[in-house]
């Protein structure tokens, strides 16, 4: 029989993807291993291998098609001596390539209805034996309608397949119809459930009449959308606040540049910070742990993730066993998947796993504030820039320093407030003395 190609998981946390191009098409012979397609993920773009080898005998979702689960069906793979009739008969790969999505219609419209051809049909049916009925995706759709057991319709299609004609001509015993549903007690309204905010249409009849833009969301940012929205709904965070004098690590970075300058080396504030939280999950290992469900996963290394901005989104790809490498090691290794990340050519290994995560805005001139954890990471690091403040000093004395503040947001699930204290004051302790992480 027809072998189905399925969309692919290209990372443990994929649920949908768009298929954006093509590498093969109908009649090309493919072999294991030769590239078949790309598909783009919420994070990046990524070529599809092939696992068997065969005839593409039908393409079932178009280039261009977005919003693509996992394990749908793309194209059928054709064996020796299998032909595209085979493709109808086995039941797989009847329905029409999906289209790439048209236009976002003008949000004053109300969305048009599908055609009954465009809905999803039901999963193939089985009969009481386990035993798989053939029956094409249009016969299928029309007897989930009409209520229909397709274990009980002959089929007059080639080698018994159940067709269109078969259903239409058939009517729903009593007991099958769909009217027999309403005997059924009723599920209790979800009364208790949080508002999901208001519908497209509602917005859309909220401005009516004020112009506006439209802007598509594209995979990434439905991702985020998503991802961040359940990480503020079902982690419990609690925040940490701390000050940071910047002044010592300031002189000792300015000596360092100095030395690696012959080296092309330029270290950045970011560097120490990721250094510093890299050795304070060393010096209190029970933080060095993140979230599994039903468990907590304490790590031996720090593999520390760093958010970068990039258009229309973020990654954040992670530094692994941070503690153990040099500044100007993790430096360049931090240029290397920024830049990378810019361009979304991390690969998913790159972007996926650490245990704790920084989020610097200091740079834009934000002085603080407060970031969402993001799972499973048992906490994230939001770093505010450097200004200049008054402080008393050790002596009692008013002086003028740097001063950095810091928030440190935290998974109560896994770090309590006594241990998340002693994550932060080893941070603080770490950048305030910075030569300590050279030791």
């Amino acid at each position: 029989m027809p072998t189905e190609i399925l969309m692919p998981a290209l990372s443990p946390t994929m649920e949908e993807g768009t298929l954006a191009k093509w590498l093969v098409k109908e009649g090309d012979t493919v072999s294991s291993g030769d590239l078949i397609a790309e598909i783009e993920t919420d994070k990046a773009t990524m070529e599809f291998e092939a696992v068997d080898e065969g005839v593409v005998g039908k393409i079932l979702i178009a280039e261009g098609s977005e919003g693509v689960k996992v394990n749908t069906p793309i194209a059928v793979l054709l064996e020796d001596g299998e032909s595209a009739d085979d493709i109808q008969s086995s039941g797989g790969g009847a329905a029409a390539p999906a289209k790439a999505d048209a236009p976002a219609a003008k949000a004053e419209a109300p969305a048009a209805a599908p055609k009954e051809e465009a809905k999803a049909a039901p999963a193939a049916p089985q009969g009481a034996d386990g035993s798989r009925i053939f029956a094409s995706p249009l016969a299928r759709r029309i007897a989930a309608d009409k209520g229909l057991d397709l274990s009980a319709i002959k089929g007059s299609g080639p080698k018994g397949r159940i067709v269109k004609a078969d259903v239409m001509d058939a009517k729903a015993p009593a007991a099958q119809a769909p009217a027999a549903a309403a005997s059924a007690p009723a599920a209790a309204p979800a009364a208790a459930a949080a508002p999901a905010g208001p519908s497209a249409d509602m917005v859309a009849r909220m401005y009516e009449g004020r112009a506006f833009e439209e802007v598509k969301l594209d995979g990434m940012r439905k991702t985020i959308a998503a991802r961040l929205t359940e990480a503020k709904q079902t982690i419990p965070h609690f925040y940490l606040r701390r000050d940071i004098q910047l002044d010592a690590l300031l002189k000792f970075r300015a000596q360092l540049n100095k030395q690696l300058e012959g080296r092309g080396v330029k270290l950045s504030v970011n560097d120490f910070i990721i250094k510093a939280v890299a050795l304070a999950l060393q010096a209190v290992p029970d933080a060095n742990a993140v979230w599994a469900g039903d468990r907590v996963l304490k790590m031996k290394a720090s593999d520390v993730a760093v958010a970068v901005a990039i258009e229309g989104g973020l990654f954040t790809p992670v530094l692994q066993d941070s503690d153990t490498k040099s500044l100007s090691a993790l430096s360049a290794e931090m240029k290397d998947l920024a830049s990378r990340a810019r361009d979304r050519k991390l690969a998913p290994h790159e972007y996926q796993g650490g245990s704790f995560a920084i989020s610097n805005l200091g740079m834009f001139g934000i002085d603080n504030f407060d970031a969402i954890v993001n799972p499973p990471h048992a906490g994230i690091l939001a770093v505010g820039s450097g200004v200049k403040k008054p402080v008393v000093g050790s002596d009692g004395e008013l002086k003028v320093a740097t001063v950095m503040s810091v928030t440190m947001s935290v998974d109560h699930r896994v770090i309590d407030g006594a241990l998340g204290a002693d994550l932060l004051k080893a941070i603080v302790d770490n950048l305030e003395n910075p030569m300590v992480m050279l030791a």
